[in-house]
């Protein structure tokens, strides 16, 4: 399949908000197809590219949604959707951040984005993976997954910030709906969220499970986001707790954050840990090729008093070997489909 995006539209100094796909092609000029490969883990041999929009399968739209609105350059774009709209093409767009921004509604784009609301999702949203570094290399100069032996127990671990406070809750909750006042005010374009404390919320999460005789708990608790770090936070001691957490755990637990989406989802999954998914109306990547609650302990919203259950019950169904072959498929799962070259290559075809 032959992809075509408007380089003119490409801005420098807004690299973060390159169509992700786009980042390893738009280099300078010595960046070779090897420093592409150990950087990006993507080659120039697994998409075609042409100059040409008459030539091409599909479209890509430069940058983020939220690059135009920003730079107050939507019209920019929206007659460049109608121009491919005219050429029959298809344009992938994508909303990058925790909360994404409101896009007009056209019947030629497919919109990518990590949060949202799997309910409210149109015929032609679709999740897209927040891209992470591969933990094994980067913190344990690894590319095998520690393997957790089976135990009668499982342990259940849990690193981050989780705030029983209700007046932290409260504070919180105020900002949301703020928040969302701005966007009903035609005051900011960032879509309105569900009124709740995501701290307080994984808080209760935590205490279901700590409650609870049938599971072990790692937990390491911070009443900030990072502990309140902000600078060399890869390698700060509390990151390095992080990944350490990982690795000593059998199962994670995964609630969104401010946007309705779990970084922490996809970090599990590639140090080959069992992600317990408490689903907030969530969406996830190519959910209609795998079959996520095989690879996850899910908990809908309603039932998250069950968490300790959920868990004990997936954990009981497996054997000493079903475990072990888990934690190698969980990994390569996020190998193959969930990194960016292996989402790309997965979810383009479906396209077809």
């Amino acid at each position: 399949m032959k992809l075509y995006y408007p380089l003119l539209h490409y801005d420098a100094t807004y690299r973060g908000m390159v169509f992700p796909l786009l980042k390893p092609f738009i280099k300078g000029g010595d960046f070779t197809d090897a420093q592409r490969i150990e950087v990006y883990g993507v080659s120039e041999q697994d998409f075609a590219f042409t100059d040409r929009m008459e030539a091409a399968d599909l479209v890509i739209l430069t940058m983020a949604w939220n690059y135009y609105v920003k730079t107050k350059q939507e019209n920019l774009t929206v007659s460049f959707i109608e121009e491919c709209g005219r050429l029959h093409k298809k344009v992938l767009v994508v909303n990058v951040g925790d909360f994404g921004v409101k896009i007009p509604s056209f019947k030629t784009i497919i919109h990518l984005r990590s949060g949202g609301y799997k309910s409210k999702f149109k015929h032609y949203e679709f999740c897209v993976p927040p891209f992470i570094e591969d933990p094994l290399k980067k913190y344990f100069s690894s590319d095998q997954v520690f393997l957790r032996p089976y135990q009668k127990q499982a342990v259940v671990g849990f690193c981050g910030q989780a705030n029983a406070s209700r007046v932290n809750a409260f504070k919180e909750v105020v900002k949301t709906i703020g928040r969302n006042l701005k966007y009903y005010l035609r005051l900011s374009n960032e879509d309105p969220q569900q009124i709740l404390s995501t701290s307080y919320l994984r808080a209760s999460i935590l205490n279901f499970l700590q409650k609870s005789d049938g599971v072990v708990c790692n937990f390491i608790l911070r009443k900030k986001y990072r502990a309140g770090v902000t600078s060399n936070k890869d390698f700060h001691d509390t990151t390095l707790a992080f990944y350490n957490n990982l690795r000593d755990s059998d199962y994670i637990v995964c609630v969104r954050g401010a946007g309705n989406f779990s970084v922490r989802f996809y970090e599990a999954l590639a140090m080959g840990r069992i992600p317990v998914f408490i689903n907030t109306d969530c969406a996830l990547p190519l959910d209609n090729i795998i079959p996520w609650k095989k690879h996850v302990v899910w908990v809908e919203f309603e039932e998250r008093d069950r968490v300790a259950e959920k868990v004990k019950q997936f954990h009981e169904a497996l054997s000493k070997k079903d475990f072990i072959d888990l934690q190698r498929t969980n990994r390569k799962l996020w190998e193959d489909t969930l990194t960016l070259p292996g989402f790309f290559m997965s979810f383009i075809p479906t396209l077809k």
